[in-house]
């Protein structure tokens, strides 16, 4: 299977929980902001909306939006440890935690990685994205994950959006819990290899 990514987004989720599973993928990197591919394709062609993670299938369907995408790897190659199977409340509390980082912490980064938000905007923006990562805080105080006693493709969801704070001059000392969450899953042999690729990329591109 294909991975259409790009560095800094939540397409490092995707690969995080492949590598969990032990699911080798293709990784295809992608100029998100120019939506080329590295052999000049348009972006366009694979995903239609013209964004990453989309997954080519090894029947050659392609799945887009990353939360479906993660569903589709766990559910595939039965990772019940990263999602429960489905009529287990469990399943449920995991999906709930990743539509909340896809649409309510997601959403308050991008005003942020956007040229065109006005300035008097980004502190709004800023302290949206604020509030809802003391928010996380407070949950993280009383656990060491989002659901259960272990890893879930949440936390893996959590640690790629998370991670913007950095791109954005936000530093997570301001809320302990989250900063040692973030430390925890970076540890994970799944998320360093994620990183190296993707920190290779980024090499890439700067010797082009």
């Amino acid at each position: 299977m294909k991975l259409y990514l790009s560095p800094h987004t939540c397409a490092l989720a995707v690969d995080v929980v492949a590598r969990e599973i032990g699911v080798p993928l293709d990784l295809v990197w992608v100029d998100v902001r120019a939506k080329r591919l590295a052999d000049g394709r348009d972006l366009h062609r694979i995903n239609p909306k013209g964004q990453v993670p989309a997954l080519e299938t090894d029947d050659g369907q392609v799945l887009t939006e990353a939360a479906v995408i993660l569903q589709y790897l766990c559910d595939r190659h039965g990772a019940d440890a990263l999602l429960p199977r489905a009529l287990d409340m469990a399943r449920y509390r995991v999906l709930e935690w990743m539509n909340f980082l896809g649409s309510e912490l997601h959403k308050s980064f991008t005003p942020l990685f956007r040229a065109n938000t006005p300035p008097e905007y980004r502190p709004i923006a800023t302290e949206n994205v604020q509030r809802r990562l003391a928010w996380l805080d407070e949950v993280l105080a009383r656990r060491d994950f989002l659901h259960g006693e272990g890893f879930t493709a949440a936390d893996a969801h959590a640690y790629a959006v998370v991670s913007w704070a950095g791109l954005q001059a936000i530093p997570l000392g301001a809320w302990p819990h989250l900063q040692a969450y973030v430390q925890r899953i970076e540890a994970r042999p799944s998320v360093q290899a994620a990183r190296a690729a993707e920190r290779a990329e980024i090499a890439r591109r700067a010797n082009a």
